[in-house]
């Protein structure tokens, strides 16, 4: 390319003498030529193929650096389906991480790559009819070998991405367009036989993996099938994801959204199709929303473990087919979750609602360096959740098989031995549950200590919600209901302190010992109460260590009995007031 070129490209961009017409002004020109036309003008066709791969724009007069247009067919990329474009799309990226930024453009067609490393100031647009699709050689794949391994939930374990960064800021992945990993490819026929792809385990690569890095957006996109999880966040600040659709549900461990130790962090508008975690929060993160998203998946949507998770709200979701845990937190020695919001969320057709527990796992062992869990000031407002018998997930190609404890769930809030959580919010809240429960169930007392799974803990003698070791928990207008007979309590409390029950409105069952039960517990003040179905009895209260027990009106008329104490419990512990 001539200088002479470059200037002649220049002077059509001269202000025109007085005496031209109006007809052969710029502005006519301008006037013709859509945005889009005139940057990828500006940024490849006035400059020539490539030319940002020789340096021709790094003029220092060159008004366009930093906003050029990097289309990946001119820097070779076939996008026939077959051939392999890695290279092309890394040179279209260096290219304009070199230029100070710019888009790299994937423009239709079907474009084969393997691992891509993204880089400062790059913004990658995939057009609508583009496709990024993740070729099955797992030979064409590389560990980012500055992102540390560890098994350790809290920090990583995986770093191989199709797309990664690390330590870089300002990046974009945006466009109507798909990235598609073939995940399909990466999954083991049977047990102990090699994917066709020729790699697993933590080998496989993530639809997108950023570590450390700060500006950091994701939107509108659509994310197909990845190997491993769809997008992984690690250390990183200034995080949006937006208008992004994920579908992944061909290997087990596909999660949506998998962030450790983020920080501002927002997500919005996203539709989620899972077949792990939707939405796993590890490590320390921090200064998070989730806003206007639905998800569904086989196992947790919002998944918290390890770390100091704090400042977090979730709002107008709807978690739909979860056959699993929408709401799982497990708090295990030296964590803590404090400050986490979640308010105006639809349940439709899950199991386990909410599983709260801060303790060891089946298998662990405690370490004495570190101080038990802490789990405070969790609140859940205007929820209506449906609670169904698990069945296998649709559109998935996995078989399901589910444990006693996700047959039988309920809403449990479960720390142990000398460990509480404090502050448990729930406002306006409204479930119904399947009902099925036997009265063998209800009567379990010794239930399991343990915090991991939710399912761990086995059948919940609940049907409602099971509570223990809470201090500072606060129902408001609860709603708990069955679609058939269950013989099990709606609501059991063991070891709970300083409680405010207003407004609960709980179906009993007339082959249930009682519609509550209550062990050891304090300073419980229930109000309004009301029972729908009858009852043998309304409230059971069991143990030498109850105190100031007050129910104060409400109509339990439909109960036989108003109280009955079993196991030392002492009469002066209760004061009733009702109907």
């Amino acid at each position: 390319m001539s200088i002479n070129f470059v200037k002649k490209a220049r002077g059509l961009f001269a202000k025109p003498a007085v005496e031209q017409p109006v007809s052969n002004s710029r502005r006519e020109w301008l006037a013709k030529m859509s945005v889009p036309a005139i940057g990828a003008t500006v940024g490849m066709g006035l400059m020539g193929k490539r030319a940002s791969a020789f340096g021709i724009d790094s003029r220092p007069d060159d008004h366009t650096i930093g906003a050029k247009v990097y289309n990946i067919r001119d820097f070779g990329a076939k996008g026939d389906g077959k051939t392999l474009d890695t290279k092309a799309i890394q040179a279209a990226v260096d290219a304009c991480t070199k230029d100070q930024g710019g888009t790299v453009l994937v423009p239709a067609g079907t474009f084969v790559t393997g691992t891509v490393e993204l880089k400062s100031n790059v913004r990658l647009y995939i057009s609508a009819q583009g496709i990024l699709l993740g070729t099955a050689d797992g030979k064409q794949y590389y560990a980012a070998d500055a992102i540390p391994l560890s098994g350790d939930s809290t920090l990583n374990d995986g770093n191989v991405g199709l797309f990664f960064a690390v330590k870089a800021n300002n990046i974009i992945i945006e466009g109507p367009g798909t990235i598609d990993g073939q995940g399909s490819q990466f999954r083991s026929p049977s047990k102990g036989v090699m994917p066709p792809a020729g790699i697993t385990g933590p080998h496989r690569p993530y639809h997108l993996l950023f570590h450390q890095c700060k500006n950091l957006t994701v939107r509108d996109i659509y994310l197909l099938n990845s190997a491993f999880h769809s997008v992984r966040v690690i250390q990183s600040e200034f995080v949006k994801m937006e208008g992004l659709h994920i579908r992944g549900r061909v290997i087990n461990n596909n999660d949506g959204f998998h962030f450790i130790s983020c920080r501002y962090v927002h997500l919005t508008n996203c539709d989620v199709q899972s077949q792990d975690d939707a939405c796993a929060l590890f490590g320390s993160c921090k200064f998070v929303t989730v806003d206007g998203c639905s998800f569904s998946t086989r196992w947790s949507v919002f998944r918290f473990g390890g770390g100091e998770a704090e400042n977090i709200t979730v709002s107008n979701c709807i978690i739909y087919e979860t056959y699993g845990c929408p709401v799982k937190m497990r708090c295990g020695p030296g964590s803590r979750f404090e400050n986490i919001s979640f308010s105006n969320i639809i349940m439709r057709d899950v199991t386990g609602p909410v599983s709260i527990g801060i303790g060891l796992q089946n298998g662990q062992s405690a370490d004495p360096k570190k101080a038990p869990g802490i789990i405070r000031n969790i609140s859940f407002n205007g929820i209506t959740a449906t609670v169904v018998k698990p069945v296998p997930l649709r559109e998935t190609e996995h078989p399901s098989v589910y444990n006693p404890g996700e047959i039988f769930s309920c809403v449990t809030l479960n720390a142990m031995d000398d460990v509480y959580m404090e502050n448990i919010t729930f406002n306006n809240v409204q479930i119904t549950f399947p009902g099925g429960g036997t009265t063998e169930q209800g009567a379990v007392r010794d239930v399991p200590k343990v915090a991991g799974e939710y399912y761990q803990i086995g059948v919940p003698p609940a049907y409602g919600i099971y509570a223990r070791n809470v201090r500072g928990l606060v129902l408001h207008n609860v709603s708990l209901s069955i679609a058939a007979t269950d013989e099990r309590p709606a609501l059991i409390f063991d070891h709970v302190e300083d409680a405010a029950i207003n407004g609960l409105n709980v179906q009993g069952d007339a082959k249930a010992e009682s519609v509550c039960r209550l062990t050891d517990c304090r300073d419980i003040l229930m109000t309004a109460a009301r029972i729908k179905g009858a009852a043998p009895v309304f409230m059971r209260v069991e143990g030498r260590n109850n105190y100031r027990i007050v129910v104060d009106g409400g109509d339990i008329s439909k109960a036989s009995k108003a109280l009955e104490l079993a196991a030392g419990a002492q009469k002066d512990a209760v004061k009733m007031r009702i109907i």
